[in-house]
């Protein structure tokens, strides 16, 4: 896992630095800078261009990274590229004419409930493009086993971006108007920057030679789309469906305690940037041990972090309202919700990067079809009646029977689980000390009653992993890092 372990390490370094700016952007500036309005409208806008992003990449960031190790001549290779850098116009391009055709159709269906969405469908559209084109850059240099640079920009530069057009609206210098267009500029200049990046690994030579494997190399493209659809979906439906059925207000509310959440996301995310490539190396080469050992390994590894960084969150949510406008409160179970379908996620460890690079993936499409389906009517359902927490309730549903398919495919298939013993310890750890600390705060200003059970459960966890041996990896970069001390 060197390599794995390195890379990963850096990148949930830029990531964490990116989810802080990220912090300071959604939990502060946001809520000081901006109208609850416009700051529900930037959270739906983003939302419904990450939801259109896998359409307009046409799978092709995933293509990319399943089929790069398959070809093993320069011709065939650069073929291959070539084909990846055009794909995704097949659809960018109908789809903005469509777009541009049907636009008040379109418009009036979506702001039937707030008439202020109307105004941003377009700069949807561009960040949906920026965002594809992205993720098909990202993948270039991940196939050459880079990940670091992409991480920083998918982490920090786009945040830091919106931080700075904050603090211009803030003191005047930009208007509402302009800085939802500086929004839109932040995204294209990212995935530019990106691209001559990318560009610079491994400079493209166009070959416009037919493709061995075309076939195959479409139909897993096609059906990716809705892989990624599902995922997106069930990450970002909710927001664009509180837009339709509830004051967009309520988005701005939804999207902070979503972004509290988020925070336990950090470690998988970083993570499976260098997990993607390398499951797909296993199963091109049929190294099912390899492929077995990542497994469980990712998995207990993310459980052990994404565990923690939940205990701070679930033990501190409460009086991290408290230094928020008391209007954002009111997501306080939202952020529980998520919380646990987030530590979720972690457990799967490398599960999606195997499945989405070997040939059972249409199994679970069929199934993300379904729970998608089952999510929306979910959030129809409940979003009238209950508000923000129905759309929690919808995702956390939809996502936890997402999961538990994926988990049940990939051992029926390839007869290989992330579990063992240790898991199931180190979830009774993250459950007992959630119960005995959610109800107990001390008596003293939230920031400071925050940091001291911050160090507290940190410390405690951090020895019971340590002392107990739950993973070796962790356990040996602890001691590296105790010799590296000791020898200064």
């Amino acid at each position: 896992m060197g390599i794995v372990a390195s890379q990963s390490f850096k990148n949930i370094v830029s990531t964490y630095i990116g989810f802080l700016i990220g912090a300071i952007n959604t939990l502060f500036l946001y809520v000081n800078f901006m109208s609850d309005t416009y700051y529900g409208m930037v959270g739906f806008m983003l939302s419904a261009a990450f939801v259109l992003m896998p359409l307009m990449a046409f799978g092709v960031n995933n293509t990319l990274v399943k089929f790069y190790s398959s070809f093993k001549t320069r011709l065939s290779l650069n073929s291959f590229l070539t084909l990846m850098l055009f794909l995704p116009l097949a659809v960018i391009i109908p789809l903005s004419i469509i777009g541009y055709l049907a636009y008040e159709t379109i418009a009036d269906f979506l702001s039937t409930e707030n008439a202020l969405i109307k105004d941003y469908l377009w700069h949807t559209i561009v960040i949906a493009i920026a965002l594809a084109y992205f993720e098909v850059f990202f993948a270039w240099v991940k196939v050459q086993l880079q990940t670091v640079f992409g991480n920083f920009m998918k982490e920090v530069f786009h945040r830091t971006g919106v931080m700075v057009l904050l603090f211009l609206l803030y003191f005047e210098v930009l208007s509402i108007e302009q800085f939802m267009i500086g929004i839109v500029l932040v995204y294209v200049l990212r995935m530019l920057i990106m691209m001559f990046y990318a560009f610079s690994i491994k400079l493209p030579v166009l070959v416009f030679k037919k493709v061995n494997g075309i076939k195959a190399i479409l139909k897993y493209s096609l059906l990716i789309i809705v892989a990624g659809s599902v995922a997106t979906i069930l990450l970002d439906v909710d927001k664009v469906m509180l837009g339709k059925y509830i004051h967009i207000k309520n988005v701005a509310y939804y999207n902070v305690a979503i972004f509290i959440a988020a925070v336990i996301a950090v470690p998988q995310r970083a993570m499976h940037q260098i997990l993607l490539p390398l499951s797909a190396k296993y199963l091109n080469e049929r190294d099912m041990d390899s492929l077995a050992d990542l497994y469980r390994r990712s998995s207990l590894n993310l459980l052990i972090v994404a565990g923690m960084i939940f205990l701070l969150i679930v033990l501190n949510i409460n009086q991290l309202y408290t230094l928020i406008d008391i209007e954002y409160s009111v997501g306080l179970y939202v952020v529980l919700l998520i919380s646990f379908t987030k530590l979720y996620d972690a457990v799967l460890g490398s599960n999606n990067a195997i499945l989405f690079n070997s040939d059972y993936y249409r199994i679970v499409l069929i199934l993300g079809v379904v729970l998608v389906v089952v999510m929306i009517l979910l959030n129809i359902v409940l979003i009238p009646i209950y508000g923000l927490n129905g759309a929690a309730l919808a995702t956390f549903i939809a996502v936890f029977l997402y999961n538990t398919s994926k988990l049940a495919v990939v051992y029926r298939v390839f007869g290989i689980t992330p579990f063992s013993s240790k898991t199931f310890k180190v979830c009774a750890l993250i459950i007992l000390m959630g119960l005995l600390g959610y109800f107990w705060d001390f008596n003293f200003h939230a920031i400071l009653n925050i940091l001291l059970k911050s160090v507290i459960t940190v410390v405690m966890f951090s020895i019971v992993i340590y002392k107990m041996n739950f993973s070796s990896d962790i356990n040996s970069f602890v001691n590296k890092l105790l010799a590296n001390l000791r020898g200064k």
